[in-house]
């Protein structure tokens, strides 16, 4: 018989030549054959009939039947894997390689080679068991900067529904392969990458939640550890098992919205529940008569009930700047979780009356923002109207301000009497009172005397007695699972009107440092020779209101010094005096202040203490104090203007203009 290169391939690891003809046999083999089985040649080799697959495990027998079936069809060159048992009973796991050919008498034969890949199948034991007795998922990953998935189980394919690839289509399998970051959202794939740094360091695994986007476009969530372990080649590489709670996810977001919605209602007046993941928005309280009170609690199309909503309630001077704020969230682009993002704007009713409208966006969970908005009646001060145009609600202030720090933790319960119902909690407080989040849930249902309920935290009744009555406190406590001793800010205001109306409160935690993941260290530039201008990494900041901006002037004019409410005042309105209107007016205008330095990450530049103000000089570049240091390089920085836009600045510039 004249077959390819048989001097050659007789030494081939398992070599061994099959005949594709009825009956199909093994009718030549090499001596490494015998080594891996344990049988001889007169054991193995027959012209009669099929001795080697005699020893083919039983449950891999039909497969192995299949695969020789095909190899006789035509010529060509195949795979497949099987386990054989040895002579000695063992069994291993056998990589067949076998190319089909015609020989010279027109008979189909298949040359076969070996390998045992035993040793590698029993390092998957461990998979094995999981994938058919475990339901959860599991994942195999290398440690690069973009991991690559090396193993993934049937039971995680199950949970990310992997299609079957079809041809012209895309191959999941290998598109996530490559990048296991695909299969997190964008604005999750930061906290994915601190989970993976965490265990670098650690040298521990680290367990938690984390969104993913499934092969059909939806959003799933799993409940997972993250392991980093060193393989079979001593090299390492990540290692998760990862559970789908997607469903029980949901749940317990429904019902946080509802108890949060619960909360919030108190200081809002309308509230919208927009689900990014299904693209929906829902009018989820505020009154029936409201231009969307119909469709109450009906999922409506975000862009298409966003822009109708604008078209018919935001006064046409603000309309664009309300649609701008609106636009990104038609892409589904979400506030990362833990951030709020407001707007300010005027709404006019269908008697004319103008509104000042203050929305928060606040996001629960991965999928879904609580749109809240505040409407007030605005005030007839004409020169008011026009520098307050964004005005903040009045009423429930610090309340909104807590609010706007909601990924610090908040708290909120009401009191009627001396009993206490807890309406919401976020986890990162909710051990505040020492109870577990299971423990709290059926104190919101019955209630709980108040020095019940706040003995387990060390707090005195008579703390909470004065809370009752200033209406604002801090309380020190000791973290019962750290140790560690904090402070938490609490704000109480009536719901209603009469001594029985309930106290609604809320706890903030300020000890929680939202930007704890190491911030970029921000470079603020102020010009005050000329116009006064404010720059954040070369970007000019985008002031919303004058005053504010004002505000901001006069205290880089008084070079860190202090400055007062009643000193700020008589500079800001020169020609009114101090009274619990411009006081009021003044209030407004710090907390403008505060937020639009929020928005560009630059707080720690203003320092408040006990309502009074100052720059922090050491914190920004400034020409001014540039050019008071006398240094040379300087001198020429000053060209006879400084802080035009304002009439109080002619004090300094003639102490600049007599250098």
């Amino acid at each position: 018989m004249a077959y390819p290169e048989k001097s050659m391939l007789r030494y081939a690891h398992g070599y061994h030549l099959y005949r594709l003809e009825a009956p199909f046999c093994l009718v030549e083999a090499g001596e490494s054959l015998c080594d891996i089985t344990g049988f001889s040649l007169d054991e193995l080799v027959s012209a009669e009939r099929d001795m080697y697959a005699e020893h083919i495990h039983p449950s891999d027998k039909k497969k192995y039947v299949d695969f020789l079936a095909k190899l006789s069809q035509k010529e060509q060159s195949r795979s497949q894997e099987y386990r054989f048992i040895c002579k000695n009973g063992t069994v291993k796991y056998i990589m067949d390689t076998a190319v089909s050919f015609v020989n010279e008498d027109g008979l189909v034969y298949c040359v076969s080679v070996l390998s045992d890949i035993t040793g590698i199948k029993n390092e998957n034991y461990e998979l094995r068991y999981l994938n058919d007795t475990a339901p959860c998922g599991f994942l195999k990953y290398t440690c690069e900067k973009t991991p690559k998935i090396t193993y993934i189980n049937e039971k995680m394919l199950e949970i990310l529904r992997f299609p079957e690839p079809k041809e012209g289509e895309i191959d999941y399998r290998e598109l996530y392969g490559d990048n296991i970051y695909l299969m997190i959202p964008i604005e999750e794939r930061r906290k994915f990458a601190h989970f993976l740094e965490q265990v670098s360091v650690c040298d521990s695994a680290v367990s938690g939640e984390i969104p993913v986007i499934r092969c059909d476009g939806t959003k799933g969530v799993l409940y997972g550890w993250v392991s980093k372990v060193k393989d079979g080649h001593g090299n390492e590489e990540f290692q998760s098992i990862c559970f789908d709670i997607t469903e029980k996810y949901r749940s317990k977001m429904w019902g946080e919205i509802t108890r949060c919605t619960r909360a919030l209602s108190y200081v809002y007046d309308k509230i919208f529940e927009f689900d990014f993941e299904n693209m929906t928005v829902k009018y989820i309280h505020g009154d029936s008569s409201d231009f969307f009170g119909a469709v109450r609690n009906v999922p409506m199309q975000i862009e298409q009930a966003t822009l109708q909503w604008i078209q018919n309630t935001v006064a046409d001077e603000d309309a664009a700047e309300v649609e701008k704020f609106f636009r990104p969230f038609f892409s589904g682009s979400m506030p990362e979780q833990g951030r709020t993002r407001d707007i300010r704007f005027r709404s006019v009713s269908s008697s004319k009356e103008v509104y000042e409208n203050t929305g928060v966006f606040i996001p629960i969970g991965n999928s879904v923002c609580l749109f809240c908005c505040k409407t007030e009646k605005a005030e007839n001060d004409a020169t008011l109207l026009r520098d307050e145009n964004l005005s903040l609600k009045s009423m429930n202030e610090n309340m909104h301000k807590l609010v706007m720090s909601f990924t610090d933790g908040i708290v909120a319960f009401e009191i009627k009497g001396d009993t206490v119902r807890p309406l919401y909690v976020s986890d990162n407080v909710c051990g505040f009172f020492g109870y577990t989040r299971e423990q709290w849930l059926p104190m919101a249902q019955s209630g709980v005397r108040i020095s019940d309920f706040v003995a387990n935290s060390g707090i005195q009744y008579g703390d909470v007695e004065r809370l009752l009555e200033r209406k604002e406190a801090e309380f020190e406590y000791t973290d019962s699972v750290t140790g560690i001793k904090k402070k938490i800010n609490a704000v109480c205001s009536c719901s209603g009107n009469g001594t029985d109306a309930p106290v609604y409160i809320i706890l903030h935690d300020p000890g929680s440092d939202r930007h704890a993941e190491v911030l970029d260290v921000r470079k603020v530039v102020i010009r005050t020779f000329g116009y006064f201008d404010v720059f954040v990494d070369g970007h000019p900041i985008a002031f919303r209101n004058k005053k504010s901006k004002e505000l901001l002037a006069l205290l880089v004019d008084r070079r860190g010094g202090f400055v007062s409410s009643e000193e700020a005042i008589g500079f800001l309105w020169e020609d009114e005096p101090v009274n619990a209107v411009t006081l009021s007016r003044y209030r407004k205008v710090a907390l403008r202040l505060k937020n639009i330095l929020e928005e560009y990450g630059i707080t720690d530049i203003v320092e408040s203490v006990d309502g009074k103000r100052r720059i922090v000089t050491d914190r920004v570049s400034c020409d001014l104090y540039d050019y008071m240091t006398g240094a040379a390089e300087f001198s020429s920085l000053f060209k006879g203007s400084y802080l035009s836009n304002y009439s109080w600045a002619e004090t300094t510039l003639g102490e600049l203009a007599g250098r």
